[in-house]
């Protein structure tokens, strides 16, 4: 019996519009929201999708976050390559500043 979920599929649609085709169960329903996905009715059964004029920037933002948590939950997630500018999955570098944290005084 094979109890993996199915592949959550995070793309650009035709219209341009971001959505989520695949098996989306409760948990994964919550943290799509979370992201900021909406969920409408369709005659298919459901279309989850980012609301649509936000920027491209802030879809691909809201696109690779909903992808790391439903990552991080053990889901098998594809993000589609135009909505990251870095491929999804690999190591990012660590930033490093030499600044102070902003609540922080600058030592002298």
């Amino acid at each position: 019996m094979n109890t993996a979920p199915d592949l959550i599929r995070i793309t650009r649609g035709r219209g341009g519009q971001v959505e989520v085709e695949g098996t989306v169960d409760s948990l994964a329903g919550q943290l799509l929201a979370r992201a900021g996905f909406l969920c409408e009715p369709a005659l298919d059964g459901r279309w989850i999708r980012l609301p649509f004029d936000m920027g491209t920037d802030w879809e691909n933002a809201r696109a690779t976050w909903a992808a790391h948590m439903l990552s991080a939950a053990r889901f098998p997630v594809e993000l589609g390559p135009e909505l990251s500018p870095r491929t999804f999955g690999t190591a990012q570098p660590a930033a490093m500043s030499t600044q102070s944290p902003p609540s922080r005084t600058p030592k002298r």
